[in-house]
């Protein structure tokens, strides 16, 4: 029987070797599009976000740009997203607060990120992780699946945030923000919600849910 640690060193080994390099999907020039980007993701494929997003960042490249318009404007480049209306409506709030508290930089603090209109905790990490290189870990719905699926996090962890305490502390600080990317992608594409490929993963000699 693998104690839970032997199966995180087995998971991570298994992720290191099969994507040493790994980085987000979404396609972004900049922190600021990052942001935009996250955010319009919520529930919405990757994919479809880049469909939208070099139209809007084309119009609309900045803080400083996007908070000078109205929701309406930005709704025309987002309109096939899930949630256009008030996903417009957090970007143009969120602009706003860049330009006037933070000279329409992203911040890399926790808590003024989580300040931002449209910001939680899992959006905030992922700019933490990617943009600014922080061990953060954020808990999308293929990373709270594949965890739980693979066994290493407990019964316990029922929300986003004990599933990132728990991960955080069996995974090695500098394997955090690939290992984000490992979970989300083997959830994306390999463990997936309906009916998991067991066949096609690498990890189902130690997976306890694999058939």
């Amino acid at each position: 029987m693998m104690t839970r640690q032997e199966r995180y060193n087995h998971i991570l080994d298994y992720f290191r070797q099969e994507m040493p390099e790994v980085q987000t999907e979404l396609e972004f020039g900049s922190v600021f599009q990052l942001l935009v980007a996250v955010i319009l993701s919520a529930q919405c494929t990757d994919k479809r976000i880049n469909q939208v997003t070099p139209e809007l960042f084309r119009h609309l490249p900045d803080a400083k740009s996007m908070a000078a318009v109205e929701p309406e404007d930005v709704l025309e480049y987002i309109k096939s997203v899930s949630y256009p209306n008030a996903k417009a409506e957090h970007l143009v709030k969120m602009a706003r607060m860049l330009v006037e508290k933070h000279d329409g930089e992203v911040p890399s603090d926790m808590n003024q990120l989580l300040d931002l209109p449209g910001v939680g905790r899992k959006t905030a990490n992922v700019i933490q992780s990617v943009a600014f290189g922080k061990s953060t870990m954020a808990v999308d719905t293929h990373v709270f699946r594949v965890s739980h699926r693979l066994g290493i996090v407990s019964q316990k962890a029922d929300t986003p945030y004990k599933v990132e305490m728990e991960l955080v502390k069996h995974i090695p600080a500098e394997d955090i923000p690939r290992a984000h990317h490992w979970l989300l992608l083997h959830g994306r594409y390999i463990c997936t919600s309906r009916r998991p490929h067991c066949e096609k993963c690498g990890l189902k000699e130690v997976c306890p849910s694999a058939t």
